[in-house]
């Protein structure tokens, strides 16, 4: 099975959340994203009886915290350029653009026929402002007009980079992730100062013999098999090291929670936020050596 096409579910209805909870605009809020959300009411409460964690918690949670990343890194100068790889139907590049205008650039890319909706959506919402575009991309491809390289060619290499990719790794193989973090971290040394930031689930936080049923209902809801590539933080820190990123945290999302804001059903602990850096001067947070002063639990 093609693992990149079993993302478009999830695209639909996490869509669909985030207009609910007031963080999008309703163009981004599609009738496909409507059917699974009340279709699969049932089946997802059904599922947090058995243990399974609050999907919109465990949505809200991983894309407030990246929204918190981003801003702080923009504001602090760090950042003005953004890719957002298999953008979906997010609302960031829409909101970010709105938020600081042309002094951001904002590349959403994603697959070709994602690509196309989310351009249709935009122009329904009033068009592209300057600075913001929607792309094609490949997140596998190592060379072409669809890889990051040339994604990233348009950019200034004398700014900083961000890139984001939420929801995405545990769609893939471990093999597949540690390609793709190769391949940013490559891009990424382009650029004086570069941040990437990534939901991840880890095995070790999903409550041990609750491990199976989530992975199960993933899958299930996917139609595709969902990966726990790393048990701890310690693990996914290591890898994204190994694959050339010179410092990496996986942040635990309770260490924000008075930042985060309300949440209903709280802030989930059972997802963490990759934050890793190239070369420059690091993100607040991290000391030499690639180790983070703010430690997370396990």
């Amino acid at each position: 099975m093609n693992a990149s096409a079993s993302i478009s579910p999830t695209a639909h209805y996490t869509g669909l959340v985030w207009a609910r909870h007031g963080l999008s605009h309703p163009a981004l809020a599609t009738t496909t994203g409507r059917l699974l959300f009340y279709g699969f009411k049932p089946v997802i409460l059904a599922a947090q009886w058995a243990g399974v964690p609050a999907i919109d918690s465990f949505l809200l949670t991983r894309h407030r915290l990246i929204d918190l990343r981003l801003d702080e890194a923009i504001r602090s100068g760090r950042v003005s350029q953004v890719i957002e790889i298999a953008c979906g139907l997010s609302p960031r590049g829409w909101r970010f653009n709105q938020r600081y205008g042309e002094a951001l650039t904002y590349i959403e890319a994603d697959l070709p026929g994602m690509a196309q909706r989310k351009r249709e959506a935009l122009a329904r919402m009033g068009g592209l402002r300057p600075g913001h575009r929607v792309v094609d991309i490949d997140a596998l491809a190592d060379s072409g007009p669809m890889s990051l390289e040339a994604v990233a060619a348009s950019l200034d290499r004398s700014r900083g980079v961000a890139l984001i990719t939420e929801g995405l790794l545990n769609y893939f193989s471990e093999a597949h992730v540690r390609s793709m973090w190769r391949r940013f971290s490559s891009v990424m040394r382009q650029f004086p100062q570069a941040s990437y930031w990534s939901d991840i689930g880890l095995s070790g936080d999903m409550g041990g013999s609750r491990v199976a049923p989530f992975v199960g209902f993933l899958s299930a809801f996917v139609r595709g098999r969902v990966h726990l590539h790393f048990r701890t933080p310690a693990d996914a820190e290591a890898a994204l090291r190994e694959c050339g990123f010179t410092a990496a945290r996986a942040m635990d999302p309770g260490e924000f929670a008075s930042a985060l804001g309300n949440i209903p059903g709280g802030v989930s602990r059972r997802i963490r936020v990759i934050e890793a850096a190239t070369p420059g001067p690091l993100p607040a947070g991290f000391t030499a050596g690639g180790e983070s002063d703010v430690h997370s639990s396990n």
